[in-house]
């Protein structure tokens, strides 16, 4: 098992990593729109979705990864009214790559994000 870091995406917020390798299979802690300074994003769902896909390309970059390996993603959401608006986001980072999904409103996130994404990729 590997622990990943970089310094591209936030640091964890508490006692946990960015992600984990094992077994080559990418497992990626959620990810929420913090920027690499660890400065939360203001603005609409749109610009927090953006962020949180710049972290999550961090993260699967220092693993060996990419959008194209992921084959699992969870989203959070804060309102499922966003749902199209996180989709339209979405799309553009799993154009030709559709992993699976999973995707659920949820009360409160860290930090009141509006959304958090983890995923699980395959490593070559």
């Amino acid at each position: 098992m590997k622990v990943v870091q970089t310094n591209l995406a936030p640091a964890a917020i508490g006692p946990y990593s960015q992600g984990i390798l094992i077994n080559n299979m990418f497992y990626s802690s959620g990810q929420i729109p913090l920027t690499a300074e660890g400065t939360m994003v203001e603005g609409d769902i749109k610009a927090q979705t953006s962020q949180v896909f710049k972290n999550l390309e961090a993260v699967l970059s220092a693993a060996g990864a990419s959008f194209e390996t992921v084959v699992k993603a969870t989203v959070f959401i804060k309102d499922m009214n966003d749902f199209a608006a996180v989709n339209e986001i979405y799309g553009e980072y799993f154009a030709t790559n559709k992993p699976a999904r999973s995707c659920v409103e949820v009360a409160r996130l860290p930090k009141d994000a509006l959304i958090e994404i983890e995923v699980v990729a395959s490593i070559s």
